[in-house]
């Protein structure tokens, strides 16, 4: 199993390389066609070289550029059109929704242009049943709190508290959750 890089410390290594490529034609293959439920999880655990809980749903297409930077927890969903750029590391906790077109992005690169070539890499935290609207951005970083909701479209740059709703881009807290009372 290759360990996870974190920093710039496997940028242009052959290893990570043959590991990137490994898991652009794996996300290839799963995308491609028809496949079920068991299938798709079978696929993602080749992907990402982990046990995958058989309660973990995924819509394809789903892109990763490196599969063992992303971990799933038990009753996660992931619509249509996900992309996971996970050198830094992905973790998506228990119940966790992720809405179409999703992008989770660990890796940036420095402001100044005489370094900007540098690839540098933070992790993404999706919390326990936290919800993502439809084309959420979330970048480098981040940790979305436990039942967070994030609006469709948001660009969320900064840590969202748990039980908390954000919107808009650059993301704002909203609100916090309402709790029905039964």
């Amino acid at each position: 199993m290759t360990e996870q890089p974190t920093g710039k410390t496997y940028v242009g290594s052959d290893e990570l390389y043959a590991d990137v490529q490994r898991t652009m034609r794996l996300c290839a293959e799963m995308n491609s066609g028809w496949h079920t439920e068991a299938e798709v999880r079978d696929c993602l655990r080749e992907i990402t070289r982990s046990q995958v809980p058989d309660t973990v749903r995924v819509f394809t297409p789903l892109n990763i550029n490196y599969g063992p930077g992303v971990h799933f927890g038990d009753d996660c969903f992931l619509n249509f059109g996900c992309t996971l750029l996970a050198l830094g590391g992905i973790t998506i906790e228990d119940g966790a929704f992720i809405g179409p077109h999703c992008v989770l992005a660990t890796e940036y690169h420095p402001e100044d242009p005489t370094t900007r070539h540098t690839l540098l890499t933070k992790p993404i935290v999706i919390g326990r049943n936290a919800w993502l609207g439809a084309n959420v951005t979330v970048l480098a970083g981040v940790t979305i709190g436990e039942n967070a909701i994030v609006s469709a479209g948001a660009v969320v740059s900064k840590d969202v508290p748990a039980n908390t709703i954000v919107g808009g881009v650059p993301a704002k807290e909203i609100r916090e959750i309402r709790i029905d009372k039964k």
